[in-house]
């Protein structure tokens, strides 16, 4: 998952970043609000965390032309305005959640698991599923048949891409463009190396292999033995 940071404050914005990026997110960090739309309006994100005062251009005019551009990602507010009316504000701009600062880490990543989490319809709000896959996003546990499987955070965010788009295929770039914080690089070969190491663990010992290659198009996480290897 791919997270947008706008946030001005150096220590804050690296407390988050690091924060975020130790759970396996990827992270981008824009330091004013013109610089935020700019990603907002050309980058792929599956959230954002905006705080509202920011140089060249403040939060809810941010939150505001990124609505007006039809830009739907759920945007957490992060701000140390923290009345009832300064929250409503933020709700009414277009924000879809608050949070005021000083803040729990451990809070803020829950709030945006859930954004995530309700912005992609996935129907089971804690656990997705595919076959005798299992993933746990609040525990971060995997298991298949019962059996626990341990995964680098990394890995971990590159299955729950691929398992929040169970049964469709993903390309390199798309993946790229969500499971880390950088652009395709047709010269990397650092998704195909993960893919290998997350199938080691996933299907190197399971009668039905559920990551397949289609090639010359990407990955599709599913149930069935008649895709290509």
């Amino acid at each position: 998952m791919r997270v947008l940071i706008v946030e001005d404050d150096a220590k804050i914005a690296s407390f988050i970043v690091k924060g975020l990026r130790a759970a396996g997110y990827a992270v981008d960090h824009a330091l004013d609000g013109d610089e935020g739309l700019r990603l907002a309006l050309t980058e792929p994100y599956d959230a954002a965390i905006i705080d509202l005062m920011l140089p060249r251009r403040n939060g809810l005019a941010l939150i505001s032309e990124m609505r007006a551009e039809k830009v739907n990602i759920p945007v957490l507010v992060l701000s140390a305005k923290g009345s009832v009316d300064d929250r409503v504000k933020g709700l009414e701009t277009g924000a879809d959640d608050y949070l005021t600062k000083p803040f729990a880490f451990s809070e803020l990543l829950a709030r945006i698991q859930a954004l995530i989490r309700r912005a992609s319809g996935t129907t089971e709000p804690t656990r997705l599923i595919v076959g005798d896959l299992s993933v746990n996003l609040l525990t971060r546990e995997v298991t298949r048949s019962g059996k626990n499987i341990d995964l680098q955070p990394r890995e971990f965010s590159l299955l729950e891409y691929l398992m929040r788009n169970a049964g469709r295929i993903v390309s390199k770039t798309m993946i790229m463009e969500h499971v880390w914080d950088y652009h395709f690089d047709p010269q990397t070969n650092v998704v195909e190396a993960r893919i290998s190491r997350l199938r080691d663990k996933i299907d190197k010992n399971a009668d039905q292999k559920l990551i397949h290659t289609v090639r010359g198009v990407g990955y599709v996480l599913k149930e069935t033995r008649s895709l290509p290897e």
